[in-house]
């Protein structure tokens, strides 16, 4: 018999931030599905996800539901994966608000990529692929994390003078899930 610690179980999103909901929608994933669809980005993975709802629930914007395989709320399943063509032009212009409430709600999460981010190449750092990070705050940053490693997003914020780090790594995560970029930092493949 094999250990499972050789083949982890597959990791499933526990919560998703609602990006779009059709009450009465059609499902992307599964041909000939109908029902009320919800449009969401997963928590953990960044997982863009069709979802089907309970008849009769509702979902606002930016509303963190949960998912998981045990008692869900408003859901019946989750469908598959989406990708960002797919998604509805209502759930685009919510993905970069939802994507900076995730960042923020893992905060501690993201202040330690920040804190691990390193080259890519010889002559570009992973922290320049992040819009706003030129390389004189690619240096600051470096500088200041040897020093000591960033605590939270205020912390990072007074040391190098970045501004509003959340909204920064929740446009590049977004720019990552549309494809408009060779080299992805947060989101997998």
């Amino acid at each position: 018999m094999v250990s499972s610690s050789l083949h982890p179980q597959k990791k499933y999103e526990e919560y998703a931030y609602v990006l779009d909901f059709v009450q009465r929608g059609r499902s992307q994933v599964i041909k000939g599905r109908e029902g009320p669809i919800v449009q969401a980005v997963g928590e953990d993975m960044l997982t863009l996800l069709e979802i089907l709802a309970i008849t009769g629930s509702d979902f606002d914007p930016g509303e963190r539901i949960y998912i998981g395989k045990e008692g869900r709320a408003k859901i019946v399943s989750v469908l598959g994966k989406l990708t960002y063509e797919e998604l509805t032009g209502d759930a685009k212009s919510e993905l970069e608000p939802a994507v900076e409430q995730l960042v923020k709600n893992k905060e501690e999460k993201y202040v330690d990529i920040m804190n691990r981010l390193q080259p890519v190449t010889p002559r570009l750092h992973a922290l320049e692929l992040i819009p706003g990070i030129g390389k004189t705050f690619m240096h600051q940053l470096i500088r200041e994390r040897e020093r000591k490693p960033f605590t939270s997003f205020q912390d990072l914020q007074e040391r190098t003078g970045l501004r509003d780090p959340a909204k920064l790594i929740a446009k590049r995560i977004v720019e990552e899930m549309a494809g408009g970029s060779r080299i992805n930092i947060f989101v997998r493949r």
